[in-house]
Formats: C-alpha cells, sequence, structure tokens
C-alpha cells in the first residue's frame, strides 16, 4: 500500500571520529535526563532529601539494567545452554519488566534501610519511570528491536536496515505504541497525583495501568524469541503476576494509609 511508512531510520545517527552516537542508547539518555529533572521538580513538595532521591535514582538505574539482563537470560536459558557466550553480549537482550522489578527491589531495601516511607517514594518515582519508557521505546523503534509482527494495516512499517526486526516486511510499530501508551500513562499518573493525598495510589496505578498496557501490546509483538508459555508470552504472565500481586498487596496497603494524611503536589 501507499500509504504504508518505510523504516528508514537508522540506529546510528551521528560519526564523530571514533565515536558512533546510536539512537536506542541516545533515547534512552534522553529519557533518564528528562525523568529526573522531572523527579527533582516533583521532590520539591515532598519532605525527600535530594540526597536520597539521587542514590534512588542510581540504585533504581544499577539494579533495573542488572534485572533486566537477568531476566533475558532466565527467558533465554536454553539458547544459553546452547551458547554459553551469549552471557558475555551486554549491548543488547534486556526485558523492561526485570528492569522495573529490579529497580523497585532495590528502592524497597533502601527504604528499609533508611527508614523512608516505600510508597510515598515509588509514588514519586511512577510517572518519572512511565515517561523514561517513553523515550526508551522510541530508541527500540529507531535500533528496530522489540518490533511487532507482521501485518497489512496501513499504519505498517517497513524496516531496511534493522539488525533485529526482519527487513522488508511489514511490521506493526508495537515500539510507537508503546512509547505513546508510557507517555499518555505519565500525564495521566501526573494530572492525578496533583489531586489525591492517598500514599500508595500512583505506585498501585502505575504497576496496574502498565500490566493491562503491556498485556494487550503484547498480542501485536513479532519477536517471539523473547519465549512464550503456552499461549501468552513470558512478559504476559509477568503482566498477569505484577497486576495481581498489586491487587493483593499494594491496594490493601493503599485502603490502610488512606485515612492518614499524606503531603499532596
Amino acid at each position: 500500500m501507499a500509504n504504508r511508512k518505510d523504516g528508514t531510520m537508522k540506529n546510528d545517527l551521528l560519526q564523530i571520529g571514533p565515536v558512533t552516537v546510536y539512537g536506542y542508547g541516545l533515547m534512552i539518555a534522553i529519557g533518564i535526563i528528562v525523568a529526573y529533572r522531572v523527579l527533582i521538580h516533583r521532590a520539591g513538595t515532598r519532605q525527600i532529601a535530594p540526597s536520597d532521591i539521587a542514590t534512588l535514582t542510581l540504585r533504581g538505574l544499577l539494579f533495573g539494567f542488572i534485572g533486566a539482563k537477568v531476566l533475558y537470560w532466565i527467558t533465554q536459558y536454553r539458547n544459553i545452554i546452547d551458547n554459553p557466550r551469549i552471557l558475555l553480549d551486554l549491548s543488547a537482550g534486556y526485558v523492561v519488566y526485570g528492569g522495573i522489578i529490579g529497580g523497585i527491589l532495590a528502592g524497597y531495601v533502601y527504604c528499609r534501610k533508611k527508614r523512608m516511607n516505600f510508597l510515598q517514594c515509588l509514588d514519586l518515582f511512577a510517572p518519572s519511570i512511565a515517561l523514561a519508557q517513553g523515550f526508551g521505546r522510541i530508541g527500540c523503534f529507531l535500533a528496530g528491536c522489540c518490533y511487532g509482527a507482521e501485518t497489512d494495516s496501513w499504519f505498517g512499517i517497513i524496516f531496511h536496515e534493522s539488525h533485529y526486526a526482519p527487513n522488508g516486511v511489514t511490521l506493526v510499530p508495537t515500539q510507537l505504541f508503546e512509547s505513546a501508551f508510557n507517555f499518555a500513562l505519565f500525564f495521566v499518573l501526573i494530572y492525578i497525583a496533583k489531586r489525591v493525598r492517598q500514599t500508595g495510589l500512583i505506585a498501585s496505578l502505575y504497576l496496574l495501568l502498565y500490566s493491562v498496557g503491556r498485556f494487550v501490546i503484547e498480542f501485536y509483538r513479532g519477536d517471539i524469541i523473547r519465549g512464550n508459555v503456552g499461549m501468552l508470552s513470558t512478559s504476559q504472565w509477568i503482566a498477569i503476576i505484577v497486576f495481581m500481586f498489586t491487587c493483593a498487596v499494594l491496594l490493601p496497603m493503599l485502603i490502610k494509609s488512606s485515612a492518614r494524611p499524606s503531603t499532596a503536589e
């Protein structure tokens, strides 16, 4: 169809001498910087020390990347058994859910150690996490990873120079769908955060809404190498677990905290 779009974007955006600026890495960096600036701005209305915010951010990023890589290894255990060299490739192969879980666990441990209100901190960080994910998925689009299934729809995209997506095939632009979803989630969370006082609400909404959105988008993904269990992908099962965990653990905590006033933005 004439109105389909060719994926002429390239992951190698700029060459400066021996240094190459990659679109994926650039968007990740932009996402982290913008999300952190929003985080600092919003923290001005909360009783959380800037040093704690910086430490939580750094630990969340570090253990987030570790969690994303470990979960990828888990989904690829059969391929790793056949080719252990996969463990040495740190340039690709990350699962977002592993990053979310790793970052949240790192924050929980730090908050317990410092005797800080974990849910209050997670409320603060949740919109920035969604914002960073929105930029990150644009990076996925530039690199061609996390691509969608083949389609005949008018919105299909065709890659020509991707190292990950099949080239010359019309695919669902799932990266852009998830990017738009994450940006929308960011604005929804910010809007609600300005109007509520219940500790844990924003964190719960982030986990619930992201799980639902990711579960739906997964049906249109085409990179089946990530693994499936039955009819659902690994990420869909994780989405179900996260959704159920939030309903079973965070929502009761939210109900209990509703009687205690907390600082609004």
